[in-house]
Formats: structure tokens, C-alpha cells, sequence
């Protein structure tokens, strides 16, 4: 399973962020959504996804390894649950840092 890389969407945080500051953007152009397969959103949709996934993948698995499932052994049970609680830790710090930006945008004098 392919784990996210916080780095990686924090640049795009900040590229948006650099590239919103550089121009303004017509109202007009501002009201219209965004296909979710598209762009930051599709992005962000797609990690919480994932995140979803792996903690579903973790609860399988301990399920299985609870109820003495000889194919399952329990450092793959704490490989998953390692993996999933660094994709949530990763995703929460996301969304910290996205209400961060989003509340220095709302703060910006106009």
C-alpha cells in the first residue's frame, strides 16, 4: 500500500497558496467546482481514501488474528496498525495545516 507523502502535498499547499497571492481570481471563475478526480481536491479525496483503507485493511486483520487465523501473524497485524496510525497522524496534520492556511487566507486584509 502506498503511504502518503505529507511533503509532497504541503509543496502543492504552498504552490497553490504562492499561486493564489500571484493573481487574483475573477469571481466568476472562483464559483465553479471542481471535478473530484481533478486537482487538489480530487488529491485530497483520494488520501482520505487511502487512509480509510488501511484502517479497514488494520481492523481485518486483527479481526482475523483475534480469532486464531493460523495465516495471520501478528507482526503483520502490527505492521498495519503501525502503517494506518501513521497515515491518520499524517492526514491530521494535513488538515492542520490546511485550517492554518485557510485562516491566513481569511485573515489577509483585502
Amino acid at each position: 500500500m502506498s503511504e502518503m507523502d505529507v511533503g509532497s502535498v504541503l509543496a502543492q499547499i504552498r504552490a497553490l497558496r504562492a499561486q493564489a497571492s500571484a493573481s487574483a481570481v475573477p469571481a466568476a471563475n472562483a464559483a465553479q467546482p471542481v471535478a473530484a478526480g481533478n486537482g487538489f481536491a480530487g488529491m485530497l479525496k483520494n488520501a482520505i481514501g487511502e487512509v480509510n483503507r488501511t484502517q479497514q485493511v488494520t481492523e481485518t486483520l486483527r479481526t482475523s488474528f483475534s480469532q486464531g487465523d493460523p495465516s495471520v501473524e501478528l507482526s503483520d497485524v502490527m505492521l498495519a496498525a503501525a502503517r494506518s496510525q501513521v497515515n491518520f497522524r499524517a492526514m491530521s496534520e494535513v488538515r492542520n495545516r490546511l485550517v492554518a492556511a485557510y485562516q491566513d487566507v481569511m485573515n489577509m486584509p483585502v
